[in-house]
């Protein structure tokens, strides 16, 4: 299928068919075209757009300095608990404590302020996206290039989004298939999402092209695999990795050998808390734009015009629903249309604008997905699963190992 093709065949259905439009979008108006709602369909969410980014301000400044002073306090108290607790209570107490501050640190602030939603605004020096530090092992630079303007720009879209897989895991039908992809799921359960922030820092530094493991000839992120490109994959991966983990697991260990703590009770909590924080956000970012009802697009795919972008952006993402606590540990990236369509809005105005979002789509019969945080998680399982699945696939493995 080419293309052009693709894209029609995902945004281009009329809205006049109550057939084709899940969302519920009877009494949506007929349009003369596809060509005349999609240009009417960007228009209203430019609409959205202008009011919504018109306020944000002073409000949302102050809000992320709370929950960063939260999250500050969440570490301390964490750390400390780590340190002086002698039973199993306070120790998980401790775990909790420490998990909820570098779950915040890597969603609701760092993820927002990498985007830029702060940039420019007085008093958010701190949170400007071309200097922010997040307590996370990825490499900002990276994360900004491969996240921020490869996959929000061309998302599920081959050959562009570096998100269409994970490694060997494929997330679409129009990823490679390879050997590998056999072992999609148990890699995807027993090794990301265990190790979340570590393999997604391989992912964007271009170190998994280096090793190939995207499947054979398949980069992402480097333009060659030149001397100059392989050495600046490995650099920039070990330039997160040793400042963090050495914090982690040789900082605070060393600190509970000197005040008399248990190493390893020290060491545990704090590889608790890091799996914690990786199950959270791996859950959270598999739901976004993985299942069977999620667009997906082919090599060479190109939005014409805005209005199809956007419905393009819509209908290769799917939101989940969740109460406010668990949305604030997400980032709001159980808002995940609304971020794709407005990825500098920091996450309470990506709720403020969900319920309007969510009416333009349907008025224009653009396709807008959301249902419970366990369904749409269980239904990327299946994707997954599915798209490790190749006729002969056990036989050619068997061979190759033969």
């Amino acid at each position: 299928m080419s293309g052009e093709s693709a894209v029609a065949s995902h945004v281009s259905a009329s809205s006049a068919s109550e057939e084709a439009s899940p969302g519920g979008m009877a009494g949506a108006p007929v349009w003369a075209s596809d060509e005349e709602r999609l240009k009417h369909f960007g228009a209203a969410i430019d609409e959205i757009r202008g009011r919504i980014e018109a306020k944000v301000g002073e409000e949302d400044v102050a809000r992320v300095k709370q929950l960063d002073g939260l999250s500050r306090a969440l570490e301390v108290t964490g750390r400390v608990l780590l340190h002086v607790s002698f039973e199993p209570v306070l120790f998980t107490l401790g775990v909790i404590s420490l998990w909820l501050h570098k779950q915040l640190q890597a969603t609701e602030i760092g993820h927002t302020a990498l985007h830029g939603a702060y940039d420019r605004l007085p008093g958010a020096e701190r949170y400007q996206s071309k200097s922010f530090h997040w307590q996370v092992p990825i490499d900002e630079e990276s994360w900004r290039q491969g996240h921020n303007v490869k996959h929000h720009q061309y998302t599920n879209v081959a050959g562009k989004d570096p998100d269409v897989h994970f490694g060997p895991v494929r997330n679409t039908e129009h990823s490679p298939y390879s050997v590998k992809s056999f072992l999609g799921l148990p890699f995807t359960l027993l090794v990301t999402f265990p190790s979340f922030a570590f393999f997604m820092n391989m992912h964007f530094t271009g170190l998994n092209d280096v090793y190939g493991a995207n499947g054979p000839g398949v980069r992402d992120v480097l333009p060659d695999l030149s001397w100059k490109s392989i050495k600046q994959a490995h650099w920039r991966t070990a330039r997160k990795y040793i400042p963090y983990y050495s914090r982690e697991f040789v900082l605070f260990p060393v600190l509970a050998l000197l005040t008399g703590a248990s190493l390893p009770k020290v060491l545990l909590g704090n590889w608790l808390s890091e799996v914690m924080r990786d199950l959270y956000s791996a859950a959270t970012i598999y739901c976004g734009h993985i299942g069977e009802e999620v667009a997906s697009y082919p090599e060479g795919t190109k939005a014409h015009g805005r209005g199809q972008w956007y419905a393009m952006e819509v209908e290769a993402t799917h939101n989940f629903d969740v109460s406010a606590p668990l949305s604030v540990l997400c980032g709001g990236l159980d808002r995940q249309i609304e971020h794709h369509l407005f990825p500098r809005l920091p996450p309470e105005r990506l709720r403020e604008v969900s319920a309007e979002v969510r009416a333009a789509c349907e008025a224009h019969g653009v396709r807008y997905r959301s249902a419970g945080w366990g369904t749409t998680l269980v239904g990327a399982f299946r994707h997954i699963a599915r798209l490790s699945r190749k006729p002969g696939a056990i036989r050619t493995l068997m061979n190759e190992v033969a």
